[in-house]
């Protein structure tokens, strides 16, 4: 490709400081939202991957791979063969030794103990968790996909459209999506963080490790009260374990969770036996006579015996070989537009690693989900193989479904559409249902329903998006989440 062409292609990536809002989809820091620029190139990744795809390369297979293994991946595959452009010509690198995989299962079901019938694969590869085929090794096969397994991409030459994975293997791309996720953020050698017994879960040889501790063990304590902390903790409970969470917020999922709705989840989990350490520093972790951890010191120099830890803080964008392209240094992530184009032509980055334009709230962001994911792998798919030019408009949505397995008194899923902004109306007494909305400026903003029908979970996208106005008096008023969300959708059509 020409130097002008490549110059021509180039991606306008200048911000500004906006609100800030919705706390939630910086992992970083609730105070980093950007506005969009005005616009963006309007070259479009179409021309670019044409011109590189009629390239000659030492394959002239690989005129696209894709680097990563989990959802977006599988996904972005799928679009690939629904458009006919896989066979022969697409090329999937992961570290794992697993095809692309539906990763949430590995925090849920698939740390349930073995009388609970827990989640194995092939039983959750994508596209099932999106209502879609289950892709099996055999299906890439079948498809003329090339997957490489357990051979990371370590380098690359952008300017000779060139990858190299640790075993040395030299791959020649024509367009290359980056799909890497995030790793998850470790605890230093220094204070424990590597000791046998301390767990950290990303991949399915995490997820294995913790089970093979969970079997042994009788005490575990779960660092970290967000989505991670609340759904291992849940499933520690399957295996009768002594429980604690330990984390140094004043409750549970603070970014999202008001404090009475975390009151309500917290008193849920203590009813399970669950013990909660809130507001606490951890100082290390102590190991005994053979290597293995015993304990967490905290700050204040009290210790919470531990046979097995599982750290659950947060996790950082998995950049690798690709720092060298343009990054969002306030939230994190490669910088992409709305059709996941990075500032280099021919390179795109999806799902966790992306930073991307959130349009519904005209600012930058980063979105670590499962929904965004995919969404993001067929935006962009359809992007580089089609005219397709919209640009991305995501509505962030945020799930979890933890206490499922058999034998469980009750099974808990709350779904939530939008942005936390604003002041909160909390319906329900939770037993089991109960519901919170968000309101800024006379405007629904947000909503959190806990256990709701299939058809009040249909109804929370619509109002998210909508934005209604609402009567916050008469939302409050409301007798009962089926009350209150008759009133927000009334308002959809006032």
């Amino acid at each position: 490709m020409s130097p002008v062409l490549r110059r021509a292609m180039a991606l306008a990536s200048t911000t500004l400081p906006t609100r800030t809002g919705l706390s939630l989809w910086c992992p970083t820091s609730p105070s980093l939202a950007r506005r969009l620029p005005a616009r963006f190139s309007p070259i479009g990744s179409r021309i670019a991957s044409r011109g590189l795809v009629t390239a000659s390369f030492a394959n002239e297979n690989r005129e696209f791979v894709i680097i990563g293994g989990g959802n977006a991946a599988g996904y972005a595959a799928r679009t690939f063969v629904e458009n006919g452009m896989a066979d022969g010509r697409l090329c999937i690198v992961t570290k794992e030794a697993y095809a692309p995989y539906e990763r949430p299962a590995l925090t849920k079901a698939y740390l349930f103990p073995p009388e609970k019938k827990p989640a194995r694969l092939p039983g959750f590869h994508t596209c099932v968790g999106g209502g879609g085929e289950r892709q099996t090794p055999d299906w890439y096969k079948e498809k003329g996909i090339e997957m490489i397994y357990e051979d990371p991409v370590t380098g690359a030459d952008f300017e000779k459209q060139t990858l190299t994975t640790t075993t040395g293997k030299q791959l020649k791309y024509g367009s290359l999506i980056i799909a890497t996720g995030c790793t998850a953020s470790r605890f230093p050698d220094k204070i424990g963080g590597n000791l046998p017994g301390v767990h950290y879960i990303r991949e399915v040889a995490d997820a294995d490790s913790l089970i093979s501790s969970l079997g042994k063990a009788k005490k575990v304590v779960i660092v970290g009260g967000g989505y991670i902390g609340m759904e291992v903790a849940a499933a520690a409970v399957a295996w009768n374990l002594d429980t604690t969470i330990v984390f140094p917020e004043d409750q549970l999922l603070q970014r999202l969770f008001t404090p009475s709705l975390a009151q309500r989840y917290e008193d849920l989990y203590r009813q399970n036996g669950v013990k909660f350490v809130k507001g606490a520093s951890i100082n290390n972790l102590e190991a005994g006579s053979d290597g293995r951890v015993t304990a967490v010191k905290l700050a204040d120099g009290s210790n919470i015996e531990a046979d097995t830890v599982v750290i659950g803080i947060g996790a950082k964008p998995a950049i690798g070989p690709f720092e060298t392209l343009a990054m969002n240094k306030s939230i994190g992530g490669i910088q992409v537009d709305g059709l996941f184009r990075t500032s280099t032509p021919g390179i795109f980055a999806i799902g966790d690693v992306a930073a991307f334009p959130l349009k519904i709230y005209d600012r930058m962001t980063r979105v670590e989900h499962v929904d965004h994911a995919r969404r993001s792998a067929q935006h962009c798919v359809k992007s580089l193989l089609t005219a397709h030019t919209d640009t991305y408009d995501y509505l962030p949505y945020f799930y979890s479904r933890v206490f499922e397995y058999e034998g469980s008194s009750r099974k808990v899923w709350w779904q939530f559409y939008g942005d936390n902004v604003g002041e909160t109306v909390e319906v329900g007494n939770f037993d089991p249902k109960i519901a919170t909305f968000w309101i800024d400026s006379g405007r629904l903003k947000g909503v959190l329903v806990e256990s709701g029908s299939p058809e009040e979970f249909q109804l929370l996208p619509k109002l998210a998006r909508s934005q209604p106005i609402v009567d916050k008096a008469k939302l409050a008023s409301a007798s009962s989440v089926e009350e209150a969300l008759e009133i927000a959708q009334a308002a959809l059509q006032s």
